[in-house]
């Protein structure tokens, strides 16, 4: 691989104002808001940066526009924790003229293979993989002939959150920066807390004083936040009936709805709503993880192009739910944290148009919360019993 110090010299002669050209070009934006070319700057000098940045305030052109700068031999690379969200990012640079592609399990074996050959060839300009493709020798083999000009961390908030169990190969990001060749990093995300951001930068494997933090806050100012306080599942239904009826929370002469999303904490709670709504011949569909991922992609694809505008769904609907246009966003179980509720409601107004965000707060929905605690740190006695079934039933584990 190249020398990414070298990389980052050829791009210091590009000036912001060179930057600013590009966004217009192919962003349609005259300027970056102050947070954006500050960030921008920083990574042009070749520094690593983590970026705290709301929704729908322009995370991404952070690494974009970057991208589009220094020869065609650079090549940035983004770790994106999902299919659905790298294919959303990449469908809309390619429309807009930008040489993008991704590699991930979704395309067939000759179709990843063609694009590892293109990318020997020094075609594309960004990449998007997520952290398990640098288990397969053949992408390594076709990246290693690449220049890494920049790494960008995309919802870098999964390094945390995901790195220590759910998926470990987040834990890999500091060995994955040695194979590129330590490159300047870039980490995006809407929310973390200190604690969090500290995590992100030990698993990148840099020191606190190498990462400067950007952080813009988490307000949006176009997001009406309620708090409904209910008790048992009749009040709740008689709350979402209303919120579904008041178009209040819409902006003057706005008379598209957009969409809504209903968020659950249990499946089962889920399922009983949606047979309550049905009653009511309320048209919905259904979001969660017992669903096959073919009719999970069916489901938000038809939430996401306006053919059904209402979804039921648990935390499973989450990023990659990048539809401008949601106007309602409830909770009809609390969240698991403050940080889960940020996100959530995140999917509300990115079009900077008012939004509502109500949360139905019952007491009883925090034993359901209590209990995920629970589970996710068993007592002594589990792992007792987890010791005995591995020692006497190993071939039924």
């Amino acid at each position: 691989m190249g020398d990414p110090a070298n990389a980052n010299m050829d791009i210091e002669k590009y000036s912001l104002k060179h930057a600013q050209q590009l966004m217009r070009e192919f962003f349609g934006h005259s300027t970056f808001r102050p947070s954006q070319s500050a960030v921008i700057q920083q990574v042009l000098a070749g520094k690593h940066a983590m970026v705290i940045m709301p929704t729908g305030r322009g995370k991404s052109m952070c690494f974009q526009i970057p991208a589009l700068l220094g020869s065609g031999d650079d090549l940035t690379l983004v770790l994106s924790p999902l299919i659905a969200l790298m294919q959303d990012q990449v469908d809309g640079l390619i429309a807009k003229g930008i040489d993008a592609t991704l590699i991930n399990s979704s395309l067939d074996r000759n179709e990843r293979e063609k694009r590892q050959e293109k990318l020997r060839e020094n075609h594309y300009r960004l990449l998007y993989v997520t952290p398990e493709r640098f288990r397969k020798p053949e992408f390594l083999d076709a990246i290693s002939e690449r220049r890494i000009r920049l790494l960008a961390i995309d919802e870098a908030h999964c390094v945390s959150q995901w790195g220590h169990d759910f998926r470990p190969d987040y834990s890999r990001i500091a060995d994955i920066r040695k194979q590129l060749g330590s490159p300047s990093t870039i980490a995006l995300t809407a929310t973390a807390t200190a604690e969090c951001r500290a995590d992100i930068v030990d698993q990148i494997g840099l020191e606190p004083d190498e990462m400067r933090l950007f952080h813009e806050g988490i307000d949006r100012p176009n997001l009406r936040i309620d708090v409904q306080p209910v008790m048992g599942e009749e009040e709740k239904l008689e709350e979402i009936l209303s919120a579904l009826s008041d178009q209040s929370h819409l902006e003057s002469g706005h008379n598209h709805a957009g969409g809504t999303i209903i968020y659950f904490s249990l499946i089962k709670t889920l399922s009983r709503f949606s047979d309550l709504l049905l009653r009511r011949s309320i048209d919905h569909v259904c979001y969660h993880g017992d669903q096959s991922r073919k009719d999970r992609r069916r489901i938000q694809n038809q939430f996401m192009s306006g053919e059904r505008d209402l979804v039921l769904a648990t935390p499973a609907f989450g990023m990659g739910v990048d539809k401008e246009d949601i106007r309602l966003v409830i909770h009809a179980e609390t969240p698991g944290s403050i940080e889960s509720y940020y996100q959530e409601i995140g999917r509300a107004g990115r079009d900077d148009k008012p939004s509502r965000c109500l949360w139905l707060y019952d007491q009883d929905d925090l034993m359901t919360q209590m209990q995920f605690i629970e589970w996710a740190n068993p007592d002594a006695d589990f792992y007792d019993r987890l010791m005995f079934a591995l020692e006497h039933h190993a071939d039924r584990c």
